[in-house]
């Protein structure tokens, strides 16, 4: 007699819903493009993925992927929301109309969701925003945050919804941001994520602009600490390491995604040796299956 048992359901730290529908799609450069598929080139799909949502439509790509999370082994979910506004830029009526539709997607599909909208305001130092990337910017870290809370009040009391905080990126927003945005999540004791390290020309461009690391520089702004989760940390020096495990940072690594994207092995031995935390996301949802990021980390 065989007897049943049964394993905790896995946390998916990092997801990006709506770019589930780029599968086969930005995975090779565009005809007219004539240039190499890389990360830079899959992001140009992306934006014009993202530009062509409404709340409707986010609604019912986040239901989709997230049913196969949910049938993969997935109990929750941290879902990194960045498609904001309107193409355009402007808000919609209701200012988190869009995250407030994967929100109810997921619940509907039995998951537990941790909403992480995510701040964007440039496209680099001294560069506005690109039109794909209008959608997702705000003016000032205030609008911002003034948002987070509204969506803060909108998700209290509802069953398997909470919210944390983000940065898109070192590269999205100003230092300023990042310790606002950490002292904000200081304040009302939120988990705060925050893309880093995946790309080398992403450290190029933080050294010319802060003279620093990515890691290092969200250290000096506070943004690092027991509820940080840094998301991919490919690119990694020994400093780098040391600032993660002294602070007591996560590390999410989104394995078949960084496959995907050409974005570099993870090195996970140098992390789990250095002392950081690890943990597993989906991210761009090329693949579905906890157990696949886990053999690939291995691997």
């Amino acid at each position: 007699q065989v007897t049943p048992f049964e394993l905790p359901a896995m946390v998916n730290a990092h997801s990006h819903a709506f770019q589930r529908d780029l599968r086969g799609a930005a995975e090779r450069p565009a005809p007219e493009a004539h240039a190499a598929d890389d990360f830079w080139s899959w992001r140009e799909g992306m934006y014009a993925l993202a530009g062509r949502h409404d709340p409707a439509s986010m609604r019912d790509a986040a239901a989709r992927v997230y049913a196969e999370m949910a049938a993969a082994g997935y109990g929750a979910v941290g879902e990194f929301h960045y498609v904001h506004h309107r193409p355009g830029g402007v808000p919609y009526e209701v200012p988190n109309a869009m995250a407030i539709a994967v929100a109810e997607a997921a619940v509907a599909a039995g998951l537990r969701i941790v909403l992480l909208p995510a701040a964007y305001h440039r496209a680099g130092f001294d560069a506005p925003p690109t039109p794909g990337q209008r959608r997702f910017c705000d003016p000032d870290v205030g609008t911002f945050l003034a948002r987070v809370d509204a969506l803060r009040a909108w998700a209290q009391g509802r069953a398997g919804v909470s919210v944390g905080v983000a940065a898109h990126s070192v590269r999205a927003v100003p230092a300023p941001w990042l310790e606002a945005i950490a002292a904000y999540a200081d304040a009302h004791r939120l988990v705060r994520h925050v893309h880093a390290h995946e790309q080398p020309r992403e450290l190029d461009e933080c050294r010319a602009e802060h003279g620093v690391s990515p890691i290092e520089l969200l250290r000096r702004t506070g943004f690092l600490g027991p509820r940080t989760s840094v998301i991919h940390a490919i690119h990694v020096e020994d400093r780098d390491l040391a600032m993660l495990a002294d602070s007591g940072s996560i590390v999410v690594s989104c394995p078949t995604t960084e496959g995907s994207l050409g974005d570099g092995h993870f090195p996970a031995l140098r992390h789990h040796d250095a002392g950081v935390r690890i943990a597993i996301g989906s991210d761009s949802n090329v693949r579905v299956d906890p157990f696949e990021e886990t053999r690939e980390l291995e691997t």
